[in-house]
């Protein structure tokens, strides 16, 4: 018991870590849409699984290496008062690692991007119609990104364990709406359906959760899912 709460623990100190770059970090704001409009963008082009895989790579490695750079410019902060030159070097030469993989986070944007958006208009239909999994990807990707946010700005409960909305929920629902809409099936549906409530009771049961809290996050479950899923319905 006490190791599961010390790996809970974990995650909260590591979301938490996040929700503070996100507050005081521009940088990361900006990155943060960056990728939330790529992800959108990537629904609608029809990337190999490799490249799906690679994209989620390089987004992961910007956004780690403005983590790196945010905690390395606190610590010097923390040990050295005054402007020390040596300090200002660890400043830059962590500033420097979040300029080369931002650059390299464009080129291989546009590597992938570029050839694709030609034949975009041409042939989204078939596109769309063959990324269900991709859409399903990115639905829970920002679905999670969104609540992070939502967790940031509220500033209530810790991050995977109260607060603002539940974002245990949120993804449920996500999940549950996904299902529905690609499935199409009512049995499969059903059960996806009880095991998102399992997730809300499991919530409220332990009260890490209110009422108001669960509900929140399974409405924005489904809104996000059933919005991104039109989008692509739109274009076929």
């Amino acid at each position: 018991m006490d190791r599961k709460r010390n790996i809970i623990q974990s995650f909260n100190y590591a979301i938490s870590g996040l929700i503070h770059v996100l507050r005081t970090q521009r940088s990361m704001q900006i990155h943060f849409a960056i990728a939330i409009a790529v992800l959108i963008a990537s629904l609608f082009l029809n990337f190999t699984r490799v490249e799906f895989i690679g994209l989620l790579l390089i987004i992961a490695i910007v956004i780690t290496a403005e983590l790196f750079n945010t905690a390395v410019e606190a610590i010097v902060d923390i040990y050295i008062s005054s402007r020390h030159p040596m300090a200002q070097v660890a400043k830059d030469v962590s500033a420097a690692a979040v300029l080369i993989t931002s650059m390299t986070a464009v080129l291989i944007g546009y590597l992938l991007f570029f050839d694709r958006m030609s034949p975009f208009a041409l042939s989204i239909i078939s596109r769309v119609a063959q990324s269900a999994p991709a859409i399903t990807a990115v639905c829970l990707l920002l679905v999670s990104i969104l609540i992070i946010l939502l967790k940031a700005f509220s500033r209530t409960g810790s991050p995977i364990s109260g607060g603002f909305p539940s974002g245990h929920s949120a993804l449920a629902f996500s999940g549950f709406t996904a299902i529905t809409l690609i499935t199409q099936n009512y049995l499969i549906s059903s059960i996806s359906l009880f095991m998102a409530l399992l997730v809300i009771q499991s919530r409220l049961e332990k009260r890490i959760h209110d009422f108001v809290e669960v509900i929140a996050g399974s409405i924005i479950g489904i809104l996000v899912t059933v919005l991104i899923f039109q989008l692509a319905k739109i274009y076929m």
